[in-house]
């Protein structure tokens, strides 16, 4: 009888130590998703602002400017940032949107059918950035990096 028990404890412990293996890992895995893979948000990580403050955004104003009569093709990104273009504008032109980005990015290009053309490109009434063309079928573009 003892040689049957030392028998059948030879062959069965493997799946034994097996089952204990698999057991404890998978309480340790259990206990660490109620640790690091929660699904509750934590309190403190609420990021949302009740009482936001006003928003004062700042104006970008386009100019193209030439001699009277003169029409240009005029391209440049609205407030948005997305590109856009006018085939046949009246000079002088102006264009007027706000900034409501962390920093604003202005181009205007524009060629007219006279021999003179302009750009400006001007945040709250402060120029900062202007050209002016003088040739045959004038060309000019202006560009802000940052406002």
């Amino acid at each position: 009888m003892g040689s049957a028990i030392f028998g059948l404890a030879g062959r069965l412990w493997i799946p034994l130590v097996v089952l204990i293996v698999v057991c404890a890992g998978g309480f340790t895995v259990s206990r660490l998703h109620g640790i690091f893979g929660n699904e509750k948000a934590v309190t403190y990580g609420d990021t949302r602002v009740e009482d936001a403050k006003p928003f004062n955004p700042k104006q970008m104003r386009y100019e193209v400017f030439g001699p009277p009569g003169t029409v240009a093709q005029i391209s440049f990104f609205n407030g948005d940032g997305s590109p856009e273009y006018i085939e046949a504008a009246s000079l002088p032109w102006t264009l007027t949107f706000p900034i409501v980005g962390a920093a604003g990015v202005g181009s205007v290009a524009a060629q007219g059918d006279s021999d003179s053309i302009g750009c400006r490109i001007s945040i709250d009434g402060v120029v900062k950035s202007e050209k002016t063309s003088n040739q045959v079928n004038a060309f000019t573009s202006c560009m802000l990096k940052a406002a």
